[in-house]
């Protein structure tokens, strides 16, 4: 199986192939420059891997949520290298994917996945990994951080992504207690939306290009004048 897959929803950009389960990813904070680095970086990974493009299988795409241009982004860079190669598309929840960097992670693990949403919110959902593939626990959400509830009663979870740094550390503080460990700092991977994308392709979860749909959780973009005041006022 030969897979490119692209992840534009937060400040970092990250391209990966995975061929027959071997990943190679590139990765780098680099804001506003996704749409200029994107396809050359596709490009570069297949020829260190010897692959041309005509022999990929599919295209994945982490669909979100995460910021609105960078999902928008991902989708269209999908889209159209699918349609150009005819091939499907395996839309994955950046949430997932970002459940994927929790460490240590292994069987029977519990995972709160959160992304800083702006606005005074986070993008959220709960994760198990059982025989190891990684299962929702419940419905992704974006909300405030005191909104925020884990699917179970519960302790020993691992929390990871930049939800746990927003609006002060909020939903740190709150949840703190129910968590074995928490990194704030990490940014979802194209590596592990490649890796989920391998078994959803597996299972027949690629679909047309023109049916994959951006993940954004919201419609509003930005907060009115009358918003930023509540919100700078709690």
């Amino acid at each position: 199986m030969k897979l490119l897959a692209f992840e534009t929803t937060t400040e970092a950009l990250s391209v990966a192939v995975s061929i027959d389960g071997e990943v190679c990813e590139r990765f780098e904070l680099a804001p506003r420059r996704h749409a200029e680095l994107a396809l050359p970086w596709a490009e570069q990974l297949l020829a260190q891997a010897g692959v041309a493009r005509a022999q990929l299988d599919a295209i994945a795409v982490s669909r979100g949520p995460g910021a609105f241009t960078g999902v928008r982004l991902g989708i269209a860079l999908a889209q159209g290298v699918a349609l150009a190669l005819d091939r499907p598309v395996v839309p994955v929840s950046t949430l997932a994917a970002l459940a994927m960097r929790a460490t240590p992670l292994s069987d029977g693990a519990r995972v709160l996945a959160a992304i800083d949403a702006r606005m005074g919110e986070v993008y959220a959902a709960g994760y198990t990994l059982r025989s190891g593939e990684l299962h929702a626990l419940n419905d992704e959400v974006v909300a405030a951080p005191d909104a925020i509830v884990l699917p179970d009663t519960v302790s020993g979870w691992i929390g990871v992504g930049t939800g746990f740094a927003a609006v002060e550390g909020a939903l740190q503080q709150r949840l703190g207690a129910r968590f074995t460990a928490i990194d704030a700092t990490q940014l979802p991977h194209a590596g592990d939306v490649v890796r989920l994308a391998a078994l959803m392709f597996a299972r027949g979860e690629a679909m047309a290009p023109e049916q994959v749909e951006p993940a954004y959780l919201r419609n509003n973009v930005a907060l009115t004048l009358e918003q930023q005041r509540a919100l700078k006022a709690r």
